[in-house]
């Protein structure tokens, strides 16, 4: 029965100005709000994805809610990076470098990935593999 449905993502945020603004403005994809006041965002190539506002009630998810496929996820850092975008950091088994990428083993079973967040706090990544 699911097999044929349409499937899209879905995550919220605590300011919709703010991740309208951010995923818009600093990260380029396509936004529109609809008529229930829900953003409707969209890279070329994939299916759209929804934010809504909850307010004060909105808990940051903490986990990747949002994955971006890049061909040279460098280049993609370094721009981001400067656009005042902060990547995280994180230890040992995901170890990441200066910038925040952590690398993988080489045996191309593993991609290259970049975490950062948006404004409320929602954690995405840039991979590449």
């Amino acid at each position: 029965m699911l097999k044929d449905a349409y499937t899209f993502s879905s995550f919220t945020t605590n300011d919709l100005e703010a991740s309208r603004k951010f995923y818009e403005e600093t990260l380029g994809l396509h936004v529109k709000e609809n008529e229930m006041g829900i953003l409707e965002i969209k890279a070329e190539g994939s299916s759209p994805f929804i934010i809504y506002p909850k307010g004060k009630d909105h808990q940051p998810a903490n986990f990747t809610v949002l994955n971006f496929g890049v061909k040279d996820i460098e280049k993609v850092v370094d721009h981001l990076i400067s656009l005042g975008i902060p990547f995280e950091q994180y230890p040992e088994p995901m170890k990441t470098d200066e910038k925040g990428i952590c690398w993988n083993t080489g045996d191309g079973t593993e991609p290259h990935i970049a975490w950062f967040k948006d404004p409320a706090g929602n954690i995405i990544s840039v991979m590449e593999g």
